[in-house]
């Protein structure tokens, strides 16, 4: 449910542009001419971008993509802050800003980081016909790119000035510092301050369809532990008990049985149990020791849960309380979740954006845009606005093989996208 802003109004300001009978207004044709004319500065951009890595957690490398950022918003005129994160351990935030129209107050989001880091042997830029491959080329360099063609187009048909426009980008969205309350509390204050946000991550393609998303799951992470009587084998379950890794896999399989529903996923990415059984604090290293003749005394699993609402993501891990809590004989069992990202529920007004969105398609002569299934859609930083504006997502380049070796962009899409999403803004600034 939206707080600080009714849906009503929200809803409102989706519908409100004029629409023209020819398509295009003359403005608006400029901006089309525009994009096309700045193509190959914007692919050229895009390369020196993604050969500077910036993986998370490599801090010089993500300040590096905001330094060579900072003069390219600059020269738009719009004014750019830079936050360190240090208390955190990353980088930090990118905000560029224009303030001044009298039209509604959009926010545009990416980030600066990949899951690539120093020592992956992914790093460089390569380009087959319209095909680019390289780390982050379409998650999410490439949607920066997309921000500053709309961007540039919007100011060489003289419509700039009349947008209200924040670009936020931050350096940890494939992972992100803790607390998340700190990590994201200036993205979440721009939610606030906005009436509506757009998401420049990379498009999704269903078919032929270009396809833009209204909705996307929200994603945390559980750990598990139990622990059972150790002691010969030969008294398991007669008088001896079951033993930790019977109680895990009682519990991970009562998981897989009973919490099924419309719009969630559970999954179990780790287990480990012995007698002697210890975990990494990430839960991405186990190491066990016993013997086959011994009951477990120690086990552990991990994994994460993925829902479409918050209300769902709550109902469900009281689920997972009780079955945790149901025990074998002469077993226990812990399960703890992990602070993680919301979910950006679909909502009426973000609808009305949507159906926007796609009469500028079909005014640009592309016809009507494909409304993606929120399942398919991965957690992102737009969700921490979701419940104070409505918002689309997958209004970056489309590309392939997000966050593995080999990931790719397709060039086609950037005029498109670009001009989708200056008209928009256009439209919305009136």
């Amino acid at each position: 449910m939206l707080k600080t802003k009714t849906a009503a109004a929200l809803l409102a300001l989706a519908i409100a542009a004029p629409s023209f009978a020819d398509g295009l207004s003359g403005d608006e044709k400029k901006i089309v001419a525009s994009v096309k004319s700045h193509h190959d500065e914007s692919v050229a951009l895009l390369e020196k971008l993604v050969n500077v890595n910036s993986g998370s957690l490599n801090i010089a490398g993500v300040t590096k993509v905001a330094d060579m950022l900072r003069p390219e918003f600059e020269k738009l005129g719009l004014k750019v802050t830079w936050t360190p994160m240090a208390e955190i351990g990353r980088a930090g935030t990118f905000v560029a800003a224009h303030h001044g129209g009298t039209g509604k107050k959009i926010l545009l989001i990416a980030h600066l980081d990949t899951v690539f880091e120093p020592d992956s042997p992914f790093q460089t830029f390569k380009r087959t016909g319209e095909s680019v491959e390289g780390p982050g080329v379409s998650d999410i360099k490439g949607g920066i790119v997309v921000i500053l063609d709309a961007l540039h187009a919007l100011k060489d048909a003289g419509l700039l000035d009349k947008a209200n426009v924040t670009v936020f980008l931050s350096g940890d969205e494939e992972k992100p510092g803790h607390p998340l309350a700190t990590a994201r509390r200036d993205l979440i204050a721009a939610g606030k301050a906005s009436d509506l946000a757009l998401d420049f991550e990379a498009m999704s393609r269903e078919g032929d369809k270009d396809t833009i998303h209204i909705g996307r799951r929200g994603a945390l992470a559980w750990r598990l532990s139990a622990t059972g009587t150790s002691g010969h084998s030969s008294g398991v379950g007669v008088g001896g008990g079951y033993g930790a890794v019977y109680e895990v896999a009682r519990i991970v399989d009562e998981f897989r049985t009973e919490l099924a529903e419309p719009h969630l996923t559970y999954n179990t990415s780790l287990i480990a149990g012995s007698a002697a059984a210890e975990i990494d604090e990430q839960a991405t290293r186990a190491t066990v020791s016993g013997k086959d003749n011994i009951i477990a005394g120690k086990a552990y699993a991990a994994g994460d849960l993925r829902a479409l609402s918050e209300d769902q993501a709550e109902r469900v891990k009281k689920k997972m309380q009780d079955i945790v809590g149901r025990h074998l004989d002469k077993t226990s069992a812990e399960i703890s979740f992990e602070e993680g990202y919301p979910a950006m529920a679909p909502t009426a007004a973000s609808q009305a954006l949507f159906d926007q969105l796609s009469k500028i398609n079909g005014d640009l002569g592309m016809g009507a845009l494909n409304e993606g299934d929120p399942d398919k859609r991965g957690a992102g930083d737009i969700a921490f606005v979701a419940h104070d504006v409505p918002g689309l997502v997958g209004m970056g380049l489309s590309g392939k093989g997000s966050h593995a070796v080999g990931e790719t962009a397709d060039l086609a899409s950037l005029d498109p996208q670009a001009e989708r999403a200056a008209i928009l803004i256009a439209r919305l600034s009136r």
